[in-house]
């Protein structure tokens, strides 16, 4: 077993929980589950697993909800990774992951990025730049998430980061009243994180990171200068026509659409109503 540690966050995940650990299983030294208030077999089923930690604790957001795992559950090796119950490692993916921590043990190599297959529908999205690349693997004490209510990053305290050639798994539905529901969890999110960054609060808090600099200059120095609504039509153009979306069938529109399209259009009216009202933030919780 590799020396690495799963904080894996869960609520409600009995659809994904079982196939996300029986892929790490024989691979992971340890996995610790931070459940915030399941009311499925979620619990039940990681308790099968003999790697298995289970801790309880309130979700406030995504990264804090992760760093009070890395805080919390007593993690000793000398790898940390940050894993999502409907995410999935392969065989080649866990080869290649062994391959990199041993010829990286040393040095100052202190993160891992890698890239998912998304699979959306039970169909891999190829296209429309769907696939996004993250810091999911890192040394024990160097990386933590960024403090954002949505888009946040993993980070590392110092040292630097390679990327896998292997891709892992993404299962990102479970059905359209659940994901649409999960958007506008995200909609409300997103939109609180634009204030928040038009503000200046998390503008620049990873300048040092040229990768994230890069992506969040886009999204904030480039999409959120088009007008609101008109901006959504531009991204889902792109990545719908330009990004070769359209080859990704039926299901394909669907997401690109809804993703591209819908979502986009939700975010800008929470902006909307945000300004028109000026009313204070309410807190998002956990997703029902």
């Amino acid at each position: 077993m590799a020396d690495v540690t799963f904080i894996i966050l869960t609520k409600n995940e009995e659809l994904n929980i079982k196939e996300c650990l029986d892929s790490i299983e024989g691979f992971a030294k340890r996995a610790v589950i931070v459940d915030s208030g399941s009311t499925d077999q979620t619990i039940e089923i990681a308790k099968r697993y003999s790697f298995v930690d289970i801790y309880e604790h309130f979700f406030e957001n995504y990264a804090r909800q992760f760093n009070w795992g890395i805080d919390n559950t007593n993690i000793t090796t000398k790898w940390t990774f940050r894993l999502d119950a409907d995410e999935r490692l392969t065989p080649l993916l866990c080869n290649e992951l062994e391959q990199i921590m041993s010829e990286h043990d040393e040095d100052d190599v202190n993160g891992v990025t890698m890239e998912a297959w998304l699979v959306f529908m039970g169909r891999i999205m190829k296209h429309g730049g769907a696939q996004k690349r993250k810091l999911m693997m890192f040394k024990t004490g160097y990386g933590r998430v960024e403090d954002r209510k949505m888009d946040e990053h993993t980070i590392l305290s110092s040292g630097t980061s390679i990327s896998c050639k292997e891709k892992f798994i993404h299962h990102d539905f479970k059905n359209m009243t659940f994901w649409i529901n999960k958007l506008n969890w995200y909609a409300t999110r997103e939109m609180q994180d634009y204030f928040d960054y038009m503000n200046g609060k998390n503008a620049h808090i990873n300048a040092k990171d040229t990768e994230i600099s890069k992506v969040r200059n886009k999204k904030f120095g480039v999409y959120y200068k088009f007008p609101l609504f008109f901006r959504s039509w531009l991204v889902f153009i792109y990545v719908y026509i330009f990004q070769l979306g359209f080859l990704d069938g039926k299901e394909g529109f669907i997401y690109h659409w809804m993703y591209n399209r819908w979502y986009r259009c939700l975010v800008d009216s929470k902006i909307y109503e945000q300004l028109k009202t000026n009313k204070p933030f309410e807190e998002t919780g956990d997703l029902k």
